[in-house]
């Protein structure tokens, strides 16, 4: 889903409001199966979890209504105030989360620690939003975290440890909505064992996550009014064990309830908030998933559904409680009236599921941006949905949290052990979630340093007191998200050190230019007909790959395109602005450059029209280059590699450069006159037969008719032509990644087998980048880093 552009503002303004209110309400409706199924489900376990340990010696009124105060306020300070009301504020292109603020700061300060980035970069449309950071150039603060790389690799990895939480969530939130949801089997005549309830979660969850693959849009339509029922009947609920057991309740709103509540209980209190804080989990979701939806859709629903049905719920739990002391045990559950028992079982374990729905997306897309950042091993990303942009699902990822949350609810078997654990993932998202929105204050939203460090303040001690009290359980449960977030950590470290390291030894052992343009425009050896992709992580320069080949290889393509596909700190980057072409050496050479831009959203489809889309791109730069004179120069300018021109991938229609002609077919057509050798001729039609679902277009470029045309321009893209008609191969490096012998034990421990072991066991560049095995060419190296 790209950032809308803008409205047309031709219609009259009072139908122009209420076009907008009616597509931010339907947003709004469709938000509640996609970002509350969990913040809605924790009225299932948060008094349980709350009374279990020292507390259960408190077992009176006044406590529960102290109780109850604090979840009152709780919900009222930091999902509301919070993330409503400021936090939402904070969106990069419409999209949220610890990605988006942290792309933020890259763009408004240059804490970027992605290699390859360029002055280009900055010209893209989506890279502007925001105030512009031009007021605040001079500001000490940003100064020097600019200029300490350290403070920068810091900032980076507390970004990457709060990812690693939500992954952490994504582990733990099936399995205590689900094992909470079948907890009520206890109460019922046939009571169930512990061992049963926790078979019959572990079946649900195992169906929960072999139906990842179908994509949520399946099932999506049902997820909004299943939570829409399930709120409907919380409420309800609530309000009636309110004015039935105990309206007094109401007063206790009051935070002087709180104050009693801690000089009455004192440290077995200040424990028991690792219970409350649960009645929060889940708003990381509000901002997290803000990309499908709007900041108004997300607060209207929050506002005016969310918030009043949950505070309702927690209201009446607490007034059944205080006339119903042993019932703490299975608080949710008792306090529902007989008759409408079974109805709110069944909706419960629905709502249970639609909110580890949630999770489980917004877990694979954490991967995948991580991934953009260069923390994250390659893996398979499958788009799932053709309606909603961004809902992706990746199987290596998917099975591992299956076996994961499957060894934590047989493990533990309890909702207060992963309670505890649960509860310490979600309040260290949120610590670290206000600590870059401070950032965000300063540097992007320009405000003063004073209300940046007041916000900062204010929700740390509230966040903070709740983190400490989550803490004391670190060894009854909630070791576990700081284990899981440990060990993802590890990889993504080792990951992003082999690949800098990787990159940076290209930097260092690059062509040089002079050595190029000495062995003339045949590159001292023949060219022969055809187009030669080769794939380097370089935005400028010639990578070390291109002499290996040179020197080794007898016979080299016609046309050789210097490909670099990259990330860029947006979350998504126009298919208009996608494409960077330029070259790489004077025109007789007939070498270019392209650089595709990727944002840490977008997802790289096999669309099948990528050759196309480069040839067009290319042909557009000679032409663009003949008429603006900035792009040509003297033939013998060594400042040639480094001048681009962002070129439009626009349809064909509109193609000035050439004429098309295209058809649809299976495979290649013989009938086109081409150069191909009979072997290769032969061997495609062998992998065709083997393949035959994968339906191509065939495209053929021709020149049109323009006395006009430059001669030298016109033989260019005749070359161009007959280069893509003969065939187009893709040139890889398959680098093997060593450390040097002078290195320390760590550094080789880290690359020899760290980063030797995830290379081998990822996915390979060729198969990420949607690369045609028929024509891939690939090349041993060895880097010593």
């Amino acid at each position: 889903m790209e950032p809308e552009s803008g409205t047309s503002t031709s219609r009259n303004p009072s139908q122009l409001s209420w076009v907008n209110l009616s597509r931010n309400l339907l947003l709004a409706y469709q938000s509640f199966g996609v970002v509350y199924g969990d913040l809605s489900t924790s009225p299932l376990y948060v008094f349980t979890s709350t009374f279990r340990g020292k507390l259960q010696n408190h077992h009176d009124e006044e406590t529960i209504f102290g109780t109850f105060s604090l979840i009152f306020w709780t919900l009222t300070l930091i999902p509301l105030l919070k993330y409503v009301f400021i936090l939402l504020g904070a969106d990069d292109n419409g999209e949220g989360g610890t990605f988006a603020l942290y792309s933020l700061l890259c763009r408004h300060a240059k804490f970027n620690l992605l290699p390859n980035q360029q002055a280009a970069d900055e010209e893209l449309s989506s890279y502007k939003y925001g105030p512009s950071s031009q007021a605040v150039a001079s500001s000490p603060l940003k100064r020097f975290l600019e200029k300490h790389k350290r403070l920068r690799t810091a900032l980076l990895i507390v970004v990457l440890f709060g990812a690693c939480m939500v992954v952490g969530d994504g582990v733990l939130t099936p399995a205590i909505s689900v094992l909470a949801s079948v907890s009520g089997l206890k109460v019922t005549e046939k009571k169930l064992t512990d061992d049963e309830l926790v078979l019959l979660a572990c079946v649900i969850l195992v169906g929960l996550f072999a139906l990842q693959h179908c994509g949520t849009h399946k099932v999506a339509f049902m997820f909004a009014p299943i939570v829409i029922i399930w709120l409907v009947s919380i409420f309800s609920i609530g309000l009636y064990n309110t004015i039935y057991w105990n309206p007094k309740i109401v007063r206790a709103i009051s935070p002087y309830y709180i104050i009693k509540f801690f000089s009455k209980t004192g440290k077995e209190g200040w424990v028991s908030l690792g219970g409350i804080l649960l009645c929060i989990t889940g708003t990381e979701a509000m901002f997290a998933d803000l990309g499908h939806f709007t900041a108004l859709s997300i607060r209207l629903a929050f506002a005016f559904v969310i918030y009043p049905c949950l505070v309702v719920q927690y209201m009446g739990q607490a007034a059944f409680l205080s006339k119903n002391l042993g019932s703490v045990a299975n608080s949710f559950y008792d306090s529902i009236p007989d008759p409408v028992f079974w109805p709110v079982f069944v909706i419960a374990t629905l709502a249970a599921i639609v909110g580890s729905q949630a999770v489980i997306t917004a877990t694979f897309s954490i991967i995948k941006q991580c991934h953009a950042l260069g923390c994250f091993p390659r893996v398979k990303v499958v788009h799932t949905s053709k309606h909603i942009y961004g809902q992706i699902y990746i199987p290596e990822i998917n099975w591992i949290l299956m076996i994961l949350t499957l060894a934590i609810t047989i493990g533990f078997q309890d909702t207060t052990i992963i309670g505890n654990a649960y509860g310490l993932a979600c309040m260290t998202v949120m610590f670290i979630t206000t600590f870059l929105m401070t950032l965000v204050a300063i540097f992007v939203w320009q405000k003063s340093v004073l209300i940046a460090v007041v916000f900062l303040l204010f929700f740390w001690v509230i966040e903070g007191v709740y983190l400490s009290a989550a803490f004391i359980k670190v060894p009854q449960g909630g070791w576990v998200p700081l284990v899981l977030s440990f060990i993802f950590m590890i990889v993504m470290y080792v990951w992003h050190y082999g690949t800098r390291r990787k990159y940076s030894y290209d930097l260092h052992n690059k062509v040089s230019l002079k050595w190029l343009l000495g062995l003339g425009p045949s590159l001292g050896i023949v060219r022969v007909p055809g187009i030669g992709l080769i794939y380097t992580e370089l935005a400028t320069g010639i990578p070390a790959i291109f002499s290996h080949f040179v020197t080794n290889l007898p016979a080299f393509h016609k046309v050789l395109v210097f490909v670099c596909v990259k990330s860029v700190p947006v979350p998504y980057v126009s298919p208009k602005e996608r494409f960077l072409i330029g070259r790489v050496c004077p025109r007789p050479y007939r070498m270019y450059r392209c650089i595709v831009r990727y944002g840490y959203k977008d997802i790289q489809r096999d669309d099948g029209d990528f050759e196309n889309h480069l040839i067009q791109s290319i042909a557009e730069f000679i032409q663009m280059e003949a008429v603006q004179p900035q792009f040509s120069s003297s033939e013998a300018s060594s400042s040639l590699d480094g001048r681009m021109a962002v070129i439009s991938s626009r349809n064909y229609d509109y193609a000035s450069s050439l004429v098309v002609s295209e058809h649809e077919d299976i495979g290649v057509d013989m009938s086109v006159p081409s150069s191909r050798s009979a072997t290769l001729q032969s061997l495609q039609s062998v992998y065709n037969d083997d393949t035959p679902q994968v339906r191509r277009r065939r495209v053929r470029f021709q020149l049109p008719e323009n006395p006009g045309m430059d001669p030298d321009v016109r033989e260019e893209l005749l070359d161009l032509i007959q280069a893509k008609e003969a065939g187009v191969a893709y040139i890889m490096g398959h680098s093997y990644v060593k450390a040097r012998k002078s290195s320390s034990f760590l550094k080789k421990l880290v690359i020899d087998i760290g980063y030797s072991f995830l290379r081998k066991n990822c996915r390979g560049p060729a198969v990420a980048l949607n690369i045609p095995h028929i024509s891939l060419i690939e090349v041993g190296m060895i880097y010593y880093v």
